[in-house]
């Protein structure tokens, strides 16, 4: 039976609200829950409950943000506040991503001790820094990380320039670990004594990092600007040598050849060790030893130190047409570089060589000559 008109307006409109209803469900903001104020004090408290100088049952907060962090930080204030306390110090109320358990917690600490007015030398501050530094970094003003004001108040201590400290404060030297602060405030006073842009103390901390995981006793005693604009140039020279050997082992891999691990097969003579007797050794201890090279990084570092082309035999090494042996003295816990060796595939001597390619001298041919019996190498006459 066909509707009336009256029908067909009430189905209309019935479906013009059911419309109205679905777009208004779609576009209205869901309800947001009450700030949870219980829940910041209890995060606040946690681990620091008898550091309080205020009953967190009497925080009567007056605040509309619902974010936790804020809730936090604001419940941490009240808990433990006498005095303002920098941004750097009250960010690990705010986001401790990133961080483990013994960092959040010493950053808590310390905030509780400067916001308490407690003496944060004597908190555990005195691990790192001096009495001047610590004040220097309680009373950081501006947006500076905890790493930056940190590091902030070391170059305070070594420079009366501000702005130089500043940009010290905002290099990578402010992202190296703790543990190695001693290094690292060298290379801070470093700068500060021979100031430069931030950019160019970044890429020096690339270089300074690895010369000081290669050598922990590296220093900068002694060393100047350019003496370490050159040294970084030699360092990036040789890594780019060292991904062009890796790039020629890749190829070779391609090629059937198995190239597990940063080292090639090489030769299969093995290493050799000789302690010369008490009568003969020139210094207590004193120790002889010939090691074959395998890797694109020791074949280089070789060539940088014995200045010469060694390094330009891996695609030899690395196809087994060579293998590069070195020679090596050790006496007074001091190593010394003697000679570099190429041995062909029958282990016949092609090259015996020292700093600069100069020969060999009379005492280290009877060294390598007690090796070569030894191992069964053939020398030339």
């Amino acid at each position: 039976m066909a509707k009336s008109m009256i029908q067909l307006r009430q189905d209309a409109e019935r479906q013009r609200i059911e419309a109205y209803q679905v777009t208004l469900r779609r576009v209205s903001a869901v309800p947001r829950p009450a700030p949870n104020f219980e829940r910041a004090i209890e995060e606040a408290c946690r681990g620091f409950a008898r550091r309080a100088i205020r009953d967190g049952a009497l925080w009567r907060p007056k605040l509309k943000t619902r974010d936790p962090a804020r809730l936090r930080l604001a419940a941490a204030r009240f808990l433990y506040a006498r005095y303002p306390v920098s941004a750097a110090l009250e960010a690990i109320w705010l986001d401790s991503s990133g961080l483990n358990a013994d960092e959040v917690a010493l950053r808590k600490a310390w905030y509780v001790a400067a916001a308490r007015g407690d003496s944060l030398y004597k908190a555990g501050a005195n691990a790192w820094l001096s009495r001047k530094e610590v004040h220097c970094f309680v009373n950081v003003v501006g947006d500076f990380t905890f790493e930056e004001a940190f590091w902030l108040a070391i170059a305070r201590s070594c420079t009366d320039d501000p702005g130089l400290a500043t940009r010290l404060a905002r290099t990578k030297i402010a992202r190296t670990p703790r543990g190695e602060i001693a290094f690292w405030r060298e290379v801070a006073r470093f700068f500060c004594g021979h100031p430069t842009s931030r950019e160019e103390i970044d890429d020096l901390c690339d270089y300074l990092g690895a010369m000081h995981r290669r050598d922990r006793a590296y220093s900068l005693k002694g060393r100047t600007l350019v003496s370490l604009r050159r040294q970084m140039v030699e360092w990036h020279r040789d890594i780019a040598a060292i991904e062009r050997i890796e790039a020629l082992r890749r190829r070779a891999a391609g090629k059937g050849q198995q190239a597990q691990g940063p080292a090639w097969d090489g030769s299969r003579l093995e290493d050799w060790d000789w302690e010369p007797s008490a009568k003969e050794a020139k210094a207590h201890g004193e120790r002889f030893f010939v090691r074959q090279l395998r890797t694109a990084e020791d074949l280089v570092a070789e060539s940088r130190a014995m200045h010469h082309c060694v390094s330009l035999y891996a695609a030899k090494c690395i196809a087994g047409n060579a293998s590069i042996w070195v020679l090596r003295r050790k006496a007074l816990g001091k190593i010394e570089r003697l000679l570099t060796i190429e041995l062909d595939p029958q282990n016949r001597a092609v090259q015996v060589r020292g700093f600069g390619n100069r020969l060999a001298t009379a005492e280290e041919r009877k060294i390598v000559e007690r090796w070569a019996k030894a191992r069964g190498v053939m020398l030339r006459a």
